[in-house]
């Protein structure tokens, strides 16, 4: 019979939960997008119909106070407003991208031109871009820059530089899944904690 040495054995468990920590974060992701954008389809459906601007006005602050009060801070209403623009800029739940988190969508709702939205939206999700990357090509025009030059491989093979990967932990302790989960962010959170969330 032959023996795993120690060092073999810790790395394959380690593999193990963090390939586990990695689901736990995509189905908490997909989940708070999935919610998110229903949210915003009410809001955007329940407004549509009623063409009083006051209406709607009061229909996010009633709807805000009342979230608030007992899911948490998460639904105020510059976040309701956020989902509502959610919903508009993507109505079609089946185009969005699983692996892509509610902060990824935050950010690609900032670009106005819809062809650059799908842009940064299909490269995000091909290029598995972290929400930090997302930012400074939105932010660099990476698009534009693209479109415009002569040298196109050039421009991508600049725009794909490699970060540290994300850790499960610091997701985990993201203030929007915390708040999501129904959660309070602290030092020391444990597994019951999240489990239960």
């Amino acid at each position: 019979m032959d023996y795993l040495s120690e060092t073999t054995v810790y790395e394959n468990i380690r593999n193990t939960v963090a390939e586990a920590q990695q689901k736990v974060y995509a189905t908490v992701n997909f989940v708070m997008v999935e919610t998110y954008w229903n949210i915003g389809k009410q809001i955007y459906e329940a407004q549509g119909k009623n063409e009083r601007a006051e209406y709607g006005k009061g229909l996010l602050k009633y709807l805000s106070e009342r979230l608030t009060e007992e899911f948490g801070k998460g639904y105020t209403l510059r976040n309701l407003n956020n989902m509502r623009a959610f919903y508009i800029a993507f109505p079609n739940w089946n185009a969005l991208r699983a692996n892509l988190s509610w902060t990824h969508y935050r950010l690609l709702l900032k670009v106005e031109n819809e062809k650059a939205r799908e842009f940064h939206l299909d490269e995000c999700a091909k290029a598995n871009w972290s929400t930090r990357q997302l930012e400074r090509q939105i932010n660099t025009f990476y698009y534009q820059s693209l479109l415009s030059s002569q040298d196109k491989e050039s421009v991508r093979g600049e725009i794909q530089t490699i970060e540290k990967g994300v850790d499960a932990k610091d997701v985990i302790r993201d203030p929007y899944v915390l708040e999501f989960l129904g959660l309070q962010q602290t030092s020391n959170l444990y597994e019951k904690d999240i489990e239960q969330g």
